[in-house]
C-alpha cells in the first residue's frame, strides 16, 4: 500500500474529546446539551446507529432524549412528536433517524423539525444558508469529510474535486461547502447520467465517492496521488463491511484514502455532537 490512510476514527476521538470539553464548559453555566433521536419502527441498521449516538451523548456529557415509536405511528402523531420535542427546552438538536416506514412522509417531518434545533442540516432554511455562504448546520458526512481533509492538511484551494453522488446527504451539501471562499475548491458533481464518469475522476486532485455502490471507483480511474474519500457502507454477503471504491486497487495508486469502516462514518456520528454543541450554544446565547 503506497497511499496515506486517512484515519477517521482516530479523528473522531479527538472531535469527540473537543466537544466532551466544550459541553463540560457549558454545564458550569448550568447548561447541558440534549440530542433526540426520532426512531420510528424497528429497522436493525437504524436500531444500532440510535444506539451509537446515544453512547456517544453519554460519552460526552450530553443528554440523550430520543423518542422510539411504533412502526403503526401515523403522520401526525409523528408530527405530534417533533413539536414536543421543538418546545422541549431540554432538547438542542433533533434529528429523523431514516428510513421511515413507507406510509410516513420524510420531507414533511424534516421540515417539521425547528430549524434551529436542525442538526442534521436537512431544513429547508439551513440548505438555504448553505447555498447562500452563511450556514447554520451543515450535515454531518459532508462535515465530516471536510474535516478529514483540513487535519490531513489536503488542500482544496484551487483543487479539482469530483464528488460522484448527489444525494441531499452527502454530494450536494459537500459541493456547496467546497465551493464556499475557504475552501475555495472547483468542483464537479457527478451522477447516474454522467456520461463519461472515468473522465472526470482522473483529472481530480480529490474524488469523492458517496452512491451506496461498490466497486463504483477504481484504481485506473484516478491520476496518481490523488485523494480519495469513501462515503460507501455496503455489507457483502459474507458480512464484510466494504465502501463505493476499490480500497486494494487504489491504495496503490492515490495518495491518501480513507478505509471502510474507519474514515467518514466515525466523523458523522462525531459531527452531529459537534452540530448538537453548536445549537446548544446558539440557543443559550438567544435566551440571554
Amino acid at each position: 500500500m503506497t497511499a496515506r490512510l486517512i484515519d477517521g476514527k482516530a479523528n473522531a476521538a479527538a472531535q469527540r474529546e473537543r466537544v466532551r470539553l466544550e459541553v463540560a464548559a457549558l454545564g458550569e453555566r448550568g447548561i447541558v446539551p440534549g440530542l433526540a433521536a426520532v426512531l420510528v419502527g424497528d429497522d436493525p441498521a437504524s436500531q444500532v446507529y440510535v444506539a451509537g449516538k446515544e453512547r456517544d451523548c453519554q460519552a460526552v456529557g450530553m443528554r440523550s432524549l430520543g423518542a422510539r415509536l411504533p412502526a403503526t405511528t401515523g403522520q401526525d402523531e409523528l408530527l405530534a412528536t417533533i413539536d414536543r420535542l421543538n418546545a422541549d427546552p431540554e432538547v438542542s438538536g433533533i434529528i429523523v433517524q431514516l428510513p421511515l416506514p413507507p406510509a410516513l412522509d420524510p420531507v414533511s417531518a424534516q421540515e417539521r423539525v425547528d430549524p434551529r434545533k436542525d442538526v442534521d442540516g436537512l431544513h429547508p432554511e439551513n440548505a438555504g444558508r448553505l447555498v447562500r455562504g452563511d450556514p447554520r448546520f451543515v450535515p454531518a458526512t459532508p462535515y465530516g469529510c471536510q474535516v478529514l481533509l483540513e487535519t490531513y492538511a489536503i488542500p482544496t484551494a484551487g483543487a479539482e474535486v469530483v464528488i460522484v453522488g448527489r444525494s441531499q446527504l452527502v454530494g450536494r451539501p459537500l459541493a456547496l461547502l467546497l465551493s464556499l471562499r475557504g475552501a475555495n475548491a472547483t468542483v464537479t458533481m457527478c451522477h447516474t447520467g454522467t456520461r463519461d464518469l472515468a473522465g472526470h475522476t482522473r483529472r481530480a486532485d480529490i474524488v469523492v465517492v458517496a452512491t451506496g455502490v461498490p466497486g463504483t471507483l477504481t484504481a485506473d480511474m484516478i491520476r496518481p496521488g490523488a485523494t480519495v474519500i469513501d462515503v460507501g457502507i455496503n455489507r457483502t454477503a459474507e458480512g464484510r463491511l466494504i465502501g463505493d471504491v476499490d480500497f486494494d486497487g487504489l491504495s496503490e495508486v492515490a495518495g491518501a484514502i480513507t478505509p471502510v469502516p474507519g474514515g467518514v462514518g466515525p466523523m458523522t456520528r462525531a459531527m452531529l455532537l459537534v452540530n448538537t454543541l453548536h445549537a446548544a450554544a446558539l440557543q443559550a446565547a438567544n435566551r440571554r
